[in-house]
């Protein structure tokens, strides 16, 4: 029988590749939506343009989206600082670790949150 230590990087991986399998389903569903719209405006006779293909191909990006990856990148950055402090260790050099693992995404949300701030989203 498998003790609780040995099921953590089986779960892990699992965990990943349901990700990552979802993501790419999301994707090609999406995709396959597209392609029948499509269909469906030759089936009934319209002209499709090469601006409203480009345009319905790659929908226009959100205002918000600088806003949203620094908010997940801060989000990130608190995480591995909160798991670094979660690990028992007298000396503290295991949370001083993941404190300055965690100022990478934390300067990247920050430079989104720049970015966001100074965009002009009109």
């Amino acid at each position: 029988m498998m003790n609780n230590v040995e099921w953590v990087p089986i779960v892990m991986f699992i965990g990943l590749t349901v990700v990552v399998c979802v993501f790419f389903w999301l994707r090609y569903r999406a995709r396959s939506e597209m392609q029948q719209t499509f269909r469906m405006a030759l089936d009934k006779g319209q002209e499709l343009t090469p601006e409203v293909i480009d345009r319905l191909g790659h929908p226009k990006p959100s205002k918000y989206k600088d806003l949203r990856l620094g908010v997940i990148w801060l989000a990130i950055a608190v995480a591995l600082v909160s798991f670094g402090f979660g690990i028992p260790d007298d000396e503290g050099e295991v949370s001083r670790i993941f404190m300055g693992i965690s100022a990478f995404p934390f300067a990247i949300g920050i430079a989104y949150m720049i970015l966001h701030r100074f965009t002009d989203r009109g």
